[in-house]
């Protein structure tokens, strides 16, 4: 006479002989529930060497994935396979993932509010490079001001004490009108909610101390500080993606991550 057993899975009865749990599919040894041998839920596949788009934070999607199995995948608002129609911020056609030579790249599609990639070292900043700190958008502007300011009769033009200044962040408002700028006669700046020299203590998305721009070896040097939510640059050409990057367009941020 055949004995039974229940399911480990789903406490269904599965009978002696049967390797199978006919309710749900598992597999099952002499000894009961076989783990390796369980029946798997269809999932999409990732493809070796390819990579997928995991949406962090965006208009209500948190949680999505993005397969980029195909060579070329174009992000935007209405153009593309990775559409978000609801986001304004971000362009018709924002942003392309591509595949040259088994590597990732991201490009700008030459969009009105740019692409954003969070940095993982300091970085060298150039005239006008934008990057972002928690909600706030800054562009960086290089000074010179015995050429800005230069002298007339051996008469010095007018203006502030004329210490060495460096450079200055100016914070860009809506529609991309300059708002406040920052400067330090120590060329040495830091961001944050708490005990910086450029403070948004509203922002929660900014840590107590989260960036600094700094001159260095005549140049002029961003850094993460350790934040939470990291610091993001605006692409300015094609970037070879790794995996863990986050990418930051119009509202969605979305993290790489590259099958190996």
């Amino acid at each position: 006479m055949s004995s039974a057993r229940n399911c480990r899975n789903c406490n269904a009865i599965v009978p002696d002989g049967h390797h199978y749990c006919g309710r749900c599919g598992a597999s099952h040894n002499e000894n009961g529930l076989g783990a390796e041998n369980e029946t798997l839920f269809f999932g999409a596949m990732q493809a070796p060497g390819r990579a997928k788009l995991i949406l962090i934070k965006g208009e209500g999607l948190e949680g999505l994935s993005y397969h980029l199995n195909a060579t070329e995948h174009v992000a935007g608002r209405s153009v593309g396979a990775i559409l978000f129609p609801e986001d304004e911020y971000l362009s018709a056609k924002h942003a392309s993932f591509i595949y040259r030579d088994n590597k990732l790249y991201l490009r700008d599609e030459a969009s009105a509010n740019g692409t954003f990639v969070r940095i993982r070292s300091s970085h060298v900043l150039k005239d006008g490079d934008h990057f972002m700190v928690g909600e706030q958008l800054f562009r960086l502007q290089r000074l010179d001001l015995e050429r800005e300011y230069p002298m007339r009769e051996q008469t010095l033009m007018y203006i502030s004490p004329p210490r060495d200044y460096k450079f200055r962040i100016v914070h860009v408002l809506a529609g991309g009108k300059p708002g406040a700028a920052y400067c330090s006669p120590n060329n040495d700046l830091v961001i944050g909610r708490e005990g910086a020299d450029v403070l948004f203590a509203d922002d929660r998305h900014i840590s107590r101390q989260h960036a600094r721009v700094s001159f260095e070896n005549d140049q002029v040097v961003l850094s993460d500080m350790d934040s939470k939510n990291g610091t993001f640059l605006r692409l300015q050409n094609e970037h070879p993606m790794e995996h863990g990057d986050y990418v930051c367009f119009g509202s969605e941020l979305m993290r790489v991550e590259i099958n190996a």
